[in-house]
């Protein structure tokens, strides 16, 4: 924790909201790299180990004030995991589910890439372009920040465990970041791994740690 009497090397000098972002463990569907957005898979029985072994490392931070998840049954479950640990209660919070992938639910990249072929393009080379009866990355964006700003204001200067999915992941990290989208395509998140960003009431954020998964066997 840096002194607040000193600035850190951003030149920060008030305490940052930590937000533990942690992707669920792992289901059939990740398994078979299919598209996974509301469709409501459980974790496997791989992926309810990956949540127990995050649960481990995570109850060592003794600091975490809150668990907010998805509704989505994989992130809960993870949530769970890690919350019987901390004894801490799991908030849902509708902001942080996955992207809605439409008619697109449940195929592999080169299904959906011969189905809809030039929106899958388009939809790959801009965020404001939906799926098919689904959503933009720029319209997970915007609920993934609306979510994270108000748990800015709710929990200031603390550390929160956030367990959610990809694409919101990946939106906060950018955020966090200030770069383009690009980052989306670029950056890959690991089946229940920890990235770490800050964010300062000043509007200032650091990203400290991306896709650990030192803590799986």
């Amino acid at each position: 924790m840096a002194d607040e009497k000193a600035p850190t090397w951003q030149g920060h000098r008030s305490r940052p909201t930590r937000l533990l972002l942690l992707r669920h463990g792992q289901t059939a569907l990740s398994v078979q790299r299919r598209y996974s957005g509301r469709g409501n898979p459980a974790l496997t029985e791989t992926g309810t180990a990956q949540a127990r072994e995050v649960a481990t490392r995570l109850r060592a931070m003794t600091d975490i004030a809150a668990i907010v998840s998805s509704p989505l049954d994989r992130a809960l479950m993870t949530a769970r995991a890690v919350a019987d640990r901390l004894d801490l209660d799991v908030v849902v919070d509708e902001g942080f589910i996955e992207a809605d992938f439409g008619a697109w639910e449940g195929l592999t990249f080169t299904e959906a890439a011969e189905r809809d072929p030039q929106l899958h393009s388009r939809w790959l080379a801009d965020t404001e372009v939906p799926t098919p009866g689904g959503e933009s990355f720029d319209q997970v964006a915007k609920r993934v920040i609306d979510a994270k700003d108000a748990l800015l204001q709710q929990f200031p200067g603390q550390t929160v465990l956030v367990v959610s999915h990809v694409t919101p992941i990946k939106s906060l990290l950018r955020d966090a970041l200030r770069t383009g989208p690009e980052l989306l395509f670029r950056l890959h998140l690991d089946l229940a791994s920890l990235s770490i960003a800050e964010f300062y009431p000043d509007g200032g954020s650091v990203v400290r740690l991306v896709n650990d998964t030192g803590h799986l066997e």
